[in-house]
């Protein structure tokens, strides 16, 4: 059972996520949390292992709660959100979100999407994907990207480029010729030694240290 917890101020989009989880025999609603505050301390008390985030709440917003979480939980959060806006897909994401998805999204796509942030993998809607690669380009910092990378093995680098361009470990293992348990090791070594969480935060790291760009996704 993967264990969720959903965070929203407004009562009836709580009511309406839960009710279409509800239907779902892997999916588990452990709690429901009225603003960012919330969301953090029933995080702590339920250990959950994704929460849908809302960004726009009281007390504490989605972004900061999401920087909490993240930073102090093994939790995966997803943001749903009506806003699709570049400033709150950059912030969610640098902030430590494994996916971003809207509230007019299909139903029957919630329950994938859990399943998708749980497994590690990057979830983002269609429509907002360029738009969020063009923008981590925009603002990479001038950090030497040799040094940020340094660590990392050539093969490794070819790895993390294949998955900064939306590769799953599959199409990453037809194209470098390697079998698909190598590529999740390099994986693995890749995280350790960025330093990040996920897949996802590896992918924004290397977009932000110009690793890859935008024509190459």
């Amino acid at each position: 059972m993967i264990r969720v917890l959903i965070a929203d101020d407004q009562a009836l989009v709580r009511g309406g996520l839960r009710s279409i989880l509800s239907a779902d025999g892997g999916i588990d609603v452990v709690a429901e949390a009225a603003n960012g505050a919330e969301a953090i301390d029933l995080t702590r008390r339920h250990a959950p292992d994704v929460v849908l985030m809302d960004l726009r709440m009281p007390v504490v917003d989605g972004i900061e709660a999401t920087r909490v979480i993240t930073g102090s939980s093994a939790a995966r959060v997803i943001v749903v959100t009506t806003f699709d806006t570049d400033e709150y897909i950059y912030s969610a994401l640098r902030a430590g979100a494994t996916g971003f998805i809207l509230k007019d999204d299909p139903a029957e796509s919630l329950a994938d999407a859990i399943r998708t942030a749980h497994s590690g993998m990057a979830l983002l809607t269609p429509v907002v994907t360029r738009r969020i690669i063009d923008e981590f380009v925009r603002r990479s910092p001038a950090d030497d990207k040799a040094a940020a990378f340094q660590s990392l093995t050539s093969r490794e680098l070819d790895v993390l480029k294949a998955v900064a361009r939306g590769m799953s470990n599959a199409e990453v293992a037809s194209a470098l010729f390697l079998g698909e348990a190598t590529v999740k090791t390099h994986v693995t070594s890749i995280l350790a030694k960025l330093s990040v969480r996920d897949r996802v935060q590896a992918v924004v790291f290397a977009y932000e240290h110009g690793l890859v760009k935008p024509r190459e996704a």
